[in-house]
Protein backbone atom coordinates (compact mmCIF):
# COMPACT_ATOMS: atom_id res chain seq x y z
CA UNK A 1 0.00 0.00 0.00
CA UNK A 2 3.01 2.39 1.07
CA UNK A 3 4.57 1.61 -2.56
CA UNK A 4 1.27 2.52 -4.98
CA UNK A 5 0.89 5.37 -2.72
CA UNK A 6 4.68 6.39 -3.43
CA UNK A 7 3.82 6.14 -6.61
CA UNK A 8 1.29 8.22 -6.83
CA UNK A 9 2.88 10.92 -4.92
CA UNK A 10 5.78 10.64 -8.00
CA UNK A 11 3.83 10.23 -10.77
CA UNK A 12 1.57 13.55 -9.94
CA UNK A 13 4.76 15.38 -9.00
CA UNK A 14 6.42 14.47 -12.37
CA UNK A 15 3.18 15.46 -13.97
CA UNK A 16 3.03 18.57 -12.28
CA UNK A 17 6.62 19.15 -13.13
CA UNK A 18 5.73 18.75 -16.47
CA UNK A 19 2.81 20.94 -17.01
CA UNK A 20 4.95 23.53 -15.01
CA UNK A 21 7.92 23.81 -17.33
CA UNK A 22 5.96 23.29 -20.18
CA UNK A 23 3.04 25.79 -19.51
CA UNK A 24 3.89 27.94 -16.88
CA UNK A 25 7.61 28.80 -16.62
CA UNK A 26 7.89 30.77 -20.21
CA UNK A 27 10.01 33.39 -21.72
CA UNK A 28 8.31 37.23 -21.63
CA UNK A 29 7.14 38.61 -24.48
CA UNK A 30 9.43 41.50 -25.73
CA UNK A 31 7.35 44.26 -27.69
CA UNK A 32 9.73 46.87 -28.73
CA UNK A 33 9.30 48.71 -32.41
CA UNK A 34 13.18 50.04 -32.02
CA UNK A 35 15.78 47.51 -32.67
CA UNK A 36 18.42 49.71 -30.68
CA UNK A 37 15.90 49.56 -27.85
CA UNK A 38 15.75 45.73 -28.06
CA UNK A 39 19.31 45.62 -28.01
CA UNK A 40 19.86 48.28 -25.22
CA UNK A 41 17.47 45.67 -23.39
CA UNK A 42 18.90 42.49 -24.23
CA UNK A 43 22.25 43.61 -23.35
CA UNK A 44 21.86 45.47 -20.34
CA UNK A 45 18.95 44.27 -18.91
CA UNK A 46 19.19 40.68 -19.51
CA UNK A 47 15.95 39.78 -16.98
CA UNK A 48 13.44 40.86 -19.67
CA UNK A 49 14.73 38.28 -21.90
CA UNK A 50 15.07 35.23 -19.41
CA UNK A 51 12.76 32.49 -18.59
CA UNK A 52 10.43 34.15 -15.58
CA UNK A 53 9.75 30.81 -13.18
CA UNK A 54 6.82 32.04 -11.12
CA UNK A 55 6.40 30.27 -7.49
CA UNK A 56 5.51 26.52 -7.87
CA UNK A 57 3.34 26.97 -5.68
CA UNK A 58 1.41 29.72 -6.36
CA UNK A 59 1.69 30.74 -10.04
CA UNK A 60 -2.33 32.09 -10.71
CA UNK A 61 -2.45 35.40 -11.40
CA UNK A 62 -5.19 36.34 -8.78
CA UNK A 63 -3.71 33.94 -5.60
CA UNK A 64 -0.06 36.20 -6.62
CA UNK A 65 -2.15 39.26 -6.31
CA UNK A 66 -3.44 38.77 -3.04
CA UNK A 67 -0.81 36.60 -1.45
CA UNK A 68 2.23 38.84 -2.25
CA UNK A 69 1.57 41.61 0.58
CA UNK A 70 1.46 39.13 2.62
CA UNK A 71 4.92 37.18 1.50
CA UNK A 72 7.25 39.79 0.45
CA UNK A 73 9.90 40.94 3.34
CA UNK A 74 9.48 45.11 4.33
CA UNK A 75 12.79 46.24 4.16
CA UNK A 76 13.79 49.15 6.52
CA UNK A 77 13.89 52.41 5.10
CA UNK A 78 14.59 55.64 7.26
CA UNK A 79 12.67 58.58 4.68
CA UNK A 80 12.46 62.51 5.39
CA UNK A 81 9.41 63.76 4.84
CA UNK A 82 8.98 66.96 3.00
CA UNK A 83 5.34 69.04 2.48
CA UNK A 84 5.47 70.96 -0.74
CA UNK A 85 2.54 73.59 -1.60
CA UNK A 86 0.96 73.46 -4.35
CA UNK A 87 -1.23 76.28 -6.60
CA UNK A 88 -4.27 76.03 -5.81
CA UNK A 89 -3.13 75.84 -1.64
CA UNK A 90 -3.38 72.50 -1.64
CA UNK A 91 -0.06 70.42 -0.43
CA UNK A 92 1.53 67.11 -1.62
CA UNK A 93 3.85 64.84 1.02
CA UNK A 94 7.21 63.80 -0.43
CA UNK A 95 9.04 60.81 1.65
CA UNK A 96 12.53 61.39 0.32
CA UNK A 97 15.41 58.36 1.06
CA UNK A 98 18.22 60.55 0.53
CA UNK A 99 21.20 57.45 0.38
CA UNK A 100 23.42 59.80 1.92
CA UNK A 101 26.20 56.90 2.34
CA UNK A 102 26.12 56.31 -0.86
CA UNK A 103 29.73 54.90 -1.69
CA UNK A 104 29.40 54.99 -5.83
CA UNK A 105 27.40 58.77 -5.48
CA UNK A 106 29.02 60.30 -2.38
CA UNK A 107 27.94 63.95 -4.38
CA UNK A 108 24.44 64.17 -3.61
CA UNK A 109 24.29 66.92 -6.51
CA UNK A 110 24.78 64.36 -9.11
CA UNK A 111 23.35 61.06 -7.26
CA UNK A 112 21.08 59.72 -9.62
CA UNK A 113 17.21 60.17 -8.48
CA UNK A 114 14.19 57.58 -8.39
CA UNK A 115 10.91 59.34 -8.63
CA UNK A 116 8.27 56.25 -6.93
CA UNK A 117 4.80 56.41 -7.41
CA UNK A 118 2.31 53.86 -5.91
CA UNK A 119 -0.76 52.70 -6.72
CA UNK A 120 -4.13 53.71 -6.03
CA UNK A 121 -4.19 53.81 -2.55
CA UNK A 122 -0.31 53.18 -1.37
CA UNK A 123 1.79 55.47 -0.30
CA UNK A 124 5.59 55.14 0.48
CA UNK A 125 4.91 52.34 3.06
CA UNK A 126 3.92 49.54 0.36
CA UNK A 127 6.22 46.74 0.43
CA UNK A 128 6.86 47.34 -3.39
CA UNK A 129 8.06 50.69 -2.59
CA UNK A 130 10.31 49.28 0.02
CA UNK A 131 11.70 47.04 -1.91
CA UNK A 132 12.53 49.44 -5.20
CA UNK A 133 13.96 52.01 -2.45
CA UNK A 134 15.90 48.75 -1.14
CA UNK A 135 17.48 48.18 -4.88
CA UNK A 136 18.10 51.54 -5.25
CA UNK A 137 20.43 51.68 -2.54
CA UNK A 138 22.59 49.11 -3.02
CA UNK A 139 23.17 51.06 -6.59
CA UNK A 140 23.76 54.24 -4.70
CA UNK A 141 21.29 56.31 -5.77
CA UNK A 142 18.55 58.70 -4.12
CA UNK A 143 15.11 57.83 -4.57
CA UNK A 144 11.53 59.98 -3.62
CA UNK A 145 8.34 58.71 -3.37
CA UNK A 146 5.45 60.92 -4.62
CA UNK A 147 1.89 60.35 -2.03
CA UNK A 148 -1.20 61.06 -3.50
CA UNK A 149 -3.03 64.26 -1.81
CA UNK A 150 -4.62 63.27 1.56
CA UNK A 151 -3.61 59.78 1.49
CA UNK A 152 -0.23 59.53 3.68
CA UNK A 153 -1.61 61.08 6.96
CA UNK A 154 -0.88 64.84 6.07
CA UNK A 155 -4.25 67.37 6.26
CA UNK A 156 -6.30 67.90 3.12
CA UNK A 157 -5.92 71.76 3.18
CA UNK A 158 -8.59 71.94 0.20
CA UNK A 159 -11.34 69.59 -1.28
CA UNK A 160 -9.67 68.10 -3.75
CA UNK A 161 -7.39 64.60 -3.61
CA UNK A 162 -6.09 62.78 -7.01
CA UNK A 163 -6.68 60.57 -10.13
CA UNK A 164 -5.55 59.08 -12.61
CA UNK A 165 -5.65 61.63 -15.66
CA UNK A 166 -4.88 64.70 -13.61
CA UNK A 167 -1.01 65.29 -13.86
CA UNK A 168 -1.22 68.35 -12.29
CA UNK A 169 0.52 67.49 -8.70
CA UNK A 170 2.67 65.13 -10.63
CA UNK A 171 3.97 68.29 -12.74
CA UNK A 172 4.74 70.16 -9.68
CA UNK A 173 6.51 67.39 -7.84
CA UNK A 174 8.65 66.60 -11.01
CA UNK A 175 9.87 70.77 -11.41
CA UNK A 176 10.41 70.73 -7.50
CA UNK A 177 12.89 67.59 -7.56
CA UNK A 178 14.52 68.52 -10.42
CA UNK A 179 14.70 72.24 -9.37
CA UNK A 180 16.60 70.66 -6.21
CA UNK A 181 19.05 68.61 -8.30
CA UNK A 182 19.17 69.98 -11.56
CA UNK A 183 22.55 68.17 -12.48
CA UNK A 184 21.27 64.42 -11.30
CA UNK A 185 20.44 62.13 -13.54
CA UNK A 186 16.60 61.46 -12.88
CA UNK A 187 13.62 59.14 -14.45
CA UNK A 188 10.53 57.81 -12.46
CA UNK A 189 8.62 54.43 -11.66
CA UNK A 190 5.04 53.97 -11.45
CA UNK A 191 2.73 50.87 -10.02
CA UNK A 192 -0.56 50.39 -11.13
CA UNK A 193 -1.96 53.33 -10.72
CA UNK A 194 0.87 55.46 -10.25
CA UNK A 195 2.00 54.33 -13.68
CA UNK A 196 -0.80 55.12 -15.23
CA UNK A 197 -0.18 58.71 -14.14
CA UNK A 198 3.11 58.76 -14.94
CA UNK A 199 1.72 57.51 -18.47
CA UNK A 200 -0.32 60.16 -18.87
CA UNK A 201 1.80 62.91 -18.03
CA UNK A 202 4.56 61.74 -20.67
CA UNK A 203 1.67 61.18 -23.40
CA UNK A 204 0.84 65.27 -22.16
CA UNK A 205 4.67 66.31 -22.34
CA UNK A 206 6.39 64.02 -24.98
CA UNK A 207 9.72 65.06 -24.98
CA UNK A 208 9.18 67.91 -22.89
CA UNK A 209 10.26 66.40 -19.42
CA UNK A 210 13.52 66.35 -17.32
CA UNK A 211 13.00 62.54 -16.87
CA UNK A 212 15.57 60.67 -18.60
CA UNK A 213 12.70 57.26 -18.57
CA UNK A 214 10.42 55.76 -16.87
CA UNK A 215 9.75 52.49 -16.30
CA UNK A 216 5.65 51.19 -15.64
CA UNK A 217 4.95 48.19 -13.64
CA UNK A 218 1.09 46.39 -13.46
CA UNK A 219 -0.13 49.67 -15.11
CA UNK A 220 -4.33 49.63 -16.08
CA UNK A 221 -4.27 50.71 -19.72
CA UNK A 222 -7.74 50.85 -20.76
CA UNK A 223 -9.83 51.84 -17.42
CA UNK A 224 -12.85 50.75 -19.24
CA UNK A 225 -11.88 47.33 -19.69
CA UNK A 226 -10.43 47.06 -15.98
CA UNK A 227 -13.45 48.06 -13.98
CA UNK A 228 -15.25 45.21 -16.30
CA UNK A 229 -12.79 42.51 -15.50
CA UNK A 230 -13.24 43.58 -12.00
CA UNK A 231 -16.94 43.15 -11.75
CA UNK A 232 -17.13 40.39 -12.66
CA UNK A 233 -18.21 38.02 -9.64
CA UNK A 234 -15.26 36.39 -7.97
CA UNK A 235 -12.71 39.16 -9.21
CA UNK A 236 -15.49 41.78 -7.27
CA UNK A 237 -15.72 39.25 -4.56
CA UNK A 238 -11.64 39.04 -3.87
CA UNK A 239 -10.18 42.66 -5.05
CA UNK A 240 -13.68 45.31 -6.44
CA UNK A 241 -14.91 45.49 -3.02
CA UNK A 242 -12.32 45.67 -0.98
CA UNK A 243 -10.37 47.78 -2.94
CA UNK A 244 -13.74 50.48 -2.83
CA UNK A 245 -13.41 50.37 0.71
CA UNK A 246 -10.06 51.50 0.99
CA UNK A 247 -10.87 54.59 -1.43
CA UNK A 248 -13.86 55.22 0.85
CA UNK A 249 -11.23 54.91 4.33
CA UNK A 250 -8.74 56.97 2.54
CA UNK A 251 -11.36 60.01 2.43
CA UNK A 252 -13.11 59.32 5.10
CA UNK A 253 -10.44 61.28 7.68
CA UNK A 254 -10.95 64.15 5.38
CA UNK A 255 -15.05 64.00 5.55
CA UNK A 256 -15.37 68.01 6.71
CA UNK A 257 -13.36 68.74 4.54
CA UNK A 258 -14.77 67.22 1.62
CA UNK A 259 -18.47 67.27 2.18
CA UNK A 260 -18.14 70.93 1.33
CA UNK A 261 -18.32 69.96 -2.35
CA UNK A 262 -19.76 66.06 -2.02
CA UNK A 263 -22.89 64.19 -0.54
CA UNK A 264 -20.03 62.20 1.40
CA UNK A 265 -23.04 59.44 2.45
CA UNK A 266 -23.52 58.56 -0.78
CA UNK A 267 -19.98 58.16 -1.65
CA UNK A 268 -19.53 55.84 1.51
CA UNK A 269 -22.36 53.90 -0.14
CA UNK A 270 -20.62 52.94 -3.46
CA UNK A 271 -20.10 49.16 -3.58
CA UNK A 272 -17.62 49.08 -6.99
CA UNK A 273 -14.95 51.25 -7.87
CA UNK A 274 -16.91 52.23 -10.85
CA UNK A 275 -19.89 53.63 -8.39
CA UNK A 276 -16.80 55.37 -6.01
CA UNK A 277 -15.67 56.82 -9.57
CA UNK A 278 -18.96 58.12 -10.50
CA UNK A 279 -19.82 59.84 -6.94
CA UNK A 280 -16.68 61.32 -6.52
CA UNK A 281 -13.72 61.32 -8.49
CA UNK A 282 -15.18 61.83 -12.01
CA UNK A 283 -17.42 64.71 -10.07
CA UNK A 284 -14.13 66.09 -8.45
CA UNK A 285 -12.27 66.53 -11.60
CA UNK A 286 -15.32 68.40 -13.76
CA UNK A 287 -16.00 65.49 -15.82
CA UNK A 288 -19.23 65.59 -17.68
CA UNK A 289 -19.91 61.95 -17.09
CA UNK A 290 -17.49 58.64 -15.60
CA UNK A 291 -17.16 57.68 -18.97
CA UNK A 292 -15.65 60.83 -19.77
CA UNK A 293 -13.08 60.64 -16.62
CA UNK A 294 -12.50 57.07 -17.68
CA UNK A 295 -11.40 57.63 -21.38
CA UNK A 296 -9.71 60.32 -20.04
CA UNK A 297 -7.31 58.66 -17.62
CA UNK A 298 -6.75 55.55 -20.25
CA UNK A 299 -2.91 55.21 -21.01
CA UNK A 300 -3.87 53.57 -24.19
CA UNK A 301 -5.21 56.71 -25.94
CA UNK A 302 -1.61 58.60 -24.98
CA UNK A 303 0.96 55.85 -25.43
CA UNK A 304 1.44 57.44 -29.34
CA UNK A 305 3.01 60.42 -27.19
CA UNK A 306 5.36 59.32 -25.30
CA UNK A 307 8.67 60.80 -26.12
CA UNK A 308 11.28 59.32 -23.84
CA UNK A 309 12.46 55.42 -23.58
CA UNK A 310 9.40 53.50 -21.24
CA UNK A 311 9.79 49.82 -20.34
CA UNK A 312 6.39 48.58 -19.01
CA UNK A 313 5.61 45.17 -17.24
CA UNK A 314 2.43 43.13 -17.60
CA UNK A 315 1.46 39.61 -16.51
CA UNK A 316 -1.27 38.35 -19.11
CA UNK A 317 -3.14 37.15 -15.97
CA UNK A 318 -3.75 40.30 -14.33
CA UNK A 319 -7.68 40.88 -13.42
CA UNK A 320 -6.96 44.47 -13.26
CA UNK A 321 -5.41 45.12 -16.70
CA UNK A 322 -7.06 42.08 -19.23
CA UNK A 323 -4.65 40.76 -21.52
CA UNK A 324 -6.94 42.31 -24.15
CA UNK A 325 -6.84 45.54 -23.03
CA UNK A 326 -3.02 45.48 -23.44
CA UNK A 327 -2.07 48.29 -26.65
CA UNK A 328 0.08 46.14 -28.13
CA UNK A 329 -0.42 47.26 -31.85
CA UNK A 330 -0.08 50.62 -30.48
CA UNK A 331 3.17 50.16 -28.70
CA UNK A 332 4.74 48.84 -31.87
CA UNK A 333 3.97 52.34 -33.41
CA UNK A 334 6.35 54.01 -31.01
CA UNK A 335 10.22 53.40 -31.22
CA UNK A 336 10.02 54.54 -27.34
CA UNK A 337 8.35 52.28 -25.96
CA UNK A 338 9.23 48.86 -25.00
CA UNK A 339 6.03 46.24 -23.42
CA UNK A 340 7.42 43.07 -21.27
CA UNK A 341 4.38 40.59 -20.96
CA UNK A 342 4.80 37.31 -18.62
CA UNK A 343 2.14 34.74 -18.77
CA UNK A 344 1.96 34.45 -15.03
CA UNK A 345 2.52 37.39 -12.32
CA UNK A 346 -0.92 38.76 -11.64
CA UNK A 347 -1.16 42.02 -10.73
CA UNK A 348 2.36 43.61 -8.83
CA UNK A 349 3.19 40.07 -7.93
CA UNK A 350 5.69 38.39 -10.32
CA UNK A 351 6.49 36.31 -7.15
CA UNK A 352 9.65 33.84 -7.88
CA UNK A 353 11.25 31.07 -5.71
CA UNK A 354 10.14 28.41 -3.07
CA UNK A 355 9.59 31.20 -0.67
CA UNK A 356 9.34 34.44 -2.30
CA UNK A 357 10.15 37.31 0.19
CA UNK A 358 12.91 39.42 -0.70
CA UNK A 359 12.85 39.62 -4.23
CA UNK A 360 10.53 39.45 -7.04
CA UNK A 361 10.64 39.23 -11.01
CA UNK A 362 9.44 43.18 -10.72
CA UNK A 363 12.42 43.91 -8.53
CA UNK A 364 14.73 42.85 -10.68
CA UNK A 365 13.23 44.04 -13.76
CA UNK A 366 13.09 47.41 -12.20
CA UNK A 367 16.99 46.92 -10.57
CA UNK A 368 18.16 46.36 -14.00
CA UNK A 369 16.71 48.59 -16.26
CA UNK A 370 17.18 51.45 -13.38
CA UNK A 371 20.90 50.79 -13.57
CA UNK A 372 20.64 50.50 -17.56
CA UNK A 373 19.43 54.12 -17.64
CA UNK A 374 21.25 55.44 -14.92
CA UNK A 375 24.73 54.00 -16.77
CA UNK A 376 24.71 53.32 -20.18
CA UNK A 377 21.42 55.58 -20.75
CA UNK A 378 23.87 57.39 -23.81
CA UNK A 379 23.01 54.23 -25.92
CA UNK A 380 19.51 54.54 -26.26
CA UNK A 381 18.99 58.54 -25.73
CA UNK A 382 19.91 58.83 -29.69
CA UNK A 383 17.12 57.04 -30.83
Amino acid sequence: GSGVGLSLVLGFGVAYACYYLNSIAKKPQLVASNDRFCRFLEEYCPVVTETYYPTIWCWEGRVQTLLRPFITSRPQVQYRNELIKTADGGQISLDWFDNNDSSYYPDASTRPTVLLLPGLTGTSKESYILHMIHQSETLGYRCVVFNNRGIAGEELLTPRTYCAANTEDLEAVIHHVHSLHPSAPFMAAGVSMGGMLLLNYLGKTGRDTPLMAAAIFSAGWNVFESVESLEKPLNWLLFNYYLTTCLQSSISRHRQMLEKLFDMDLVMKARTVREFDKQFTSVMFGYRSIDDYYEDASPCRKLKSVGIPVLCLNSVDDVFSPAHAIPVETAKQNANVALVLTSCGGHIGFLEGIWPRKCTYMDRVFKQFVQAVFEHGNKIFSM
